[in-house]
């Protein structure tokens, strides 16, 4: 189980996108397979992925993520798309860390969302994928209606000799373990409580890219970078550090629309402590060490810049006393 100062996995993931006609190559074929959206990849995942690899070991095959892109909710209710805590990309990559480091991906819309759960065992699971095993939490629901359940699944599987493990409600420190509590985390700024449940600190991957160059002038140069529309990280000012080339590097950064100048499009602003490189068109992490303080609007450029100093050694102080992240 990694720490919440562990540093943001990056593994080297193998999927394989299932539609609903897709055919699975045989050497695929014959995983124990972890069911889930995996949203996050928290501890609770964790534990499932754990419950997988040793049901692996046990029956001699590989174990392996079976997953939904896009999340089921962007299809059923796309007008309240849901606060994605990992994108497609870092979900493999952190399922991999986990020990899956293969994943079946099925591509979700309402065509397969019409399946019945008696088909979404017999026909997908059991019959295309042929697994030898199947892991899934307490709470997973599946097939048309979300009438399948862990102990329809079980009585499934068993009939056809397959173990089905259905993994109980995770705690953390005497606290449930849920993607929406980690959601609900970052939406209150509570990016260490977020770590707590990770079990690593939360973290976006984007590309760098030009701002209004601003900071420029205010002697804090920033990296720029779009987080997804569905974002609802509250707006404020965090410790973080960002991973470029390879190295992680502390900084301080603010998230949200810049009140003080213009009220725009929310965006996530980078400034790298004691680094002077172009960033321009990397695709970095930024992972969030600590809440600083919400979003001001200033009334002068020099109350500003007095501000932003405090910022900076108040991270610099708090990321001097975070364990170095190991990449």
């Amino acid at each position: 189980m990694t720490r919440p100062d562990a540093a943001p996995p990056s593994g080297q993931p193998d999927s394989f996108v299932l539609d609903r006609d897709a055919a699975v190559p045989e050497a695929l074929r014959g995983a124990v397979l972890a069911l889930g959206n995996f949203d996050g990849v928290h501890r609770g995942h964790a534990e499932l992925a754990r419950v997988a690899t040793l049901m692996a070991a046990e029956r001699g095959c590989a174990a392996a993520a079976f997953t939904f892109e896009p999340h089921p909710r962007s299809v059923f209710r796309p007008d309240q798309p849901v606060f994605r805590l990992t994108s497609p990309e870092v979900k493999l990559e952190l399922l991999a860390q986990a020990g899956l480091a293969r994943s079946f991906v099925l591509h979700f819309d309402r065509e397969i969302a019409a399946i019945g759960a008696e088909s979404f065992v017999d026909d997908l699971l059991l019959g295309r994928l042929g697994a030898a095993g199947l892991v899934c939490g307490y709470d997973f629901h599946f097939g048309k209606g979300r009438t399948g359940s862990p102990e329809m699944l079980q009585a499934r599987a068993g009939t056809r000799g397959v173990p089905v493990a259905v993994v109980p409600s995770y705690s953390w420190a005497g606290e449930p373990v849920s993607s929406t509590l980690v959601r609900t985390a970052l939406e209150m700024g509570d990016v260490a409580h977020a770590a707590e449940l990770l079990g690593r600190p939360w973290f976006v991957r984007g590309e760098i890219a030009h701002g209004d160059k601003r900071g420029r002038d205010l002697g804090y140069p920033t990296a720029n970078m779009h987080l997804a529309r569905d974002c609802r990280l509250r707006y404020g000012i965090y410790a973080v550090r960002m991973k470029v080339d390879g190295i992680w590097r502390d900084g301080v950064a603010s998230f949200g629309s810049r009140p003080t100048f213009d009220d725009g499009a929310p965006r996530l602003e980078s400034f790298l402590f004691d680094f002077s490189g172009d960033l321009y068109g990397k695709t970095v992490d930024v992972a969030l060490v600590a809440w600083l303080r919400g979003e001001a609007k200033f009334d002068s450029l020099d109350a500003l810049i007095a501000q932003m100093d405090k910022d900076s050694l108040q991270a610099r102080a708090i990321l001097a006393q975070t364990p170095p992240f190991l990449c």
